[in-house]
């Protein structure tokens, strides 16, 4: 018995937290796609009527709206926090006094919830109370920043939070990436007399470029499934202007009951995450096999 234990233990040990997994995760991904192909509103079908709730989904003026944001949420915040994230990791590698100050304070909003980040932001953009109230107040009447409350902009303040919360983030993989770095290589570039910002854009960046595709697939997954920022910061308006596929996909089902199309957003949402990572781990997977 003690020898069947001993052999056994491990998988004894795994099995409960394997089949709450199995069930929880798998088992409900798979109910969700069932339930993507049948009529189901406020209460799930289970009668299969084939893709017309993925035709309404692409047929939808709302959904459309959502994915646009997404095309420019996910451009702007990947793209400017993983460029700041780098200059301030940059800035740290240069051995500043002050260096385990600025990182607290650069890595503090990580550890803040996206709820809390949003709600501060709603209050420093809102017109009446932040920014636009602020700057009249020191004797500008005419000035105005009230992309909180219009359509055309108020993206772009998900945008704005969205950096400040993960930049911080996106600066200590760099850093941790630019001290991992040979110092043998930097001291040997220098005695050849190159310059500092070349031996960074030569030798030490290219080198990073693993640390990249890292911060890049972390920013693209909080970009998808980016939803409590929007819900705390904009509700997702005004209108439906600043929706998410997240915030769709909420709306449909406790709001709309409409389970159905709830559903078939997800699967949607589910598949680009699977395009992104995928890749990543099978290039991963093959680089250690290599």
């Amino acid at each position: 018995m003690s020898e069947w234990l001993e052999n056994h233990l491990p998988k004894v040990v795994l099995a409960p937290s394997f089949i709450a997994v199995l069930i929880f995760v798998y088992g409900f991904i798979g109910w969700t796609a069932w339930v993507s192909l049948t009529r189901s509103k406020l209460l799930p079908k289970y009668e299969i009527k084939g893709f017309m709730q993925y035709e309404r989904l692409f047929d939808s003026p709302r959904w459309d709206t959502a994915i646009n944001n997404l095309y420019i949420f996910g451009a702007l915040f990947i793209a400017i926090a993983m460029v700041l994230g780098l200059l301030l990791a940059i800035l740290l590698d240069q051995k500043i006094r002050v260096e385990g100050a600025i990182r607290t304070i650069y890595l503090y909003p990580m550890a803040l919830s996206m709820i809390v980040t949003g709600t501060a932001w709603k209050w420093i953009l809102n017109p009446g109370l932040g920014i636009e109230s602020m700057v009249q107040g020191w004797g500008f009447p005419n000035f105005e920043f009230d992309w909180l409350v219009n359509p055309d902009y108020a993206i772009y303040t998900i945008v704005m939070a969205a950096i400040w919360q993960s930049s911080g983030f996106v600066m200590a993989l760099f850093l941790a990436g630019l001290r991992s770095v040979d110092g043998e290589i930097i001291k040997a570039a220098q005695v050849d007399g190159i310059p500092t910002w070349r031996i960074y854009t030569a030798i030490i960046i290219p080198s990073m470029a693993p640390i990249f595709l890292s911060a890049f697939i972390v920013l693209a997954h909080l970009a998808i499934k980016s939803f409590d920022l929007v819900i705390a910061l904009t509700g997702g308006g005004p209108g439906y202007a600043t929706d998410l596929p997240a915030t769709y996909m909420y709306a449909m089902a406790f709001s709309r009951g409409d389970i159905g199309q709830a559903a078939s957003s997800a699967m949607i949402m589910m598949l680009v995450v699977f395009a992104i990572v995928v890749p990543y781990l099978y290039s991963e997977l093959r680089a250690k096999n290599d």
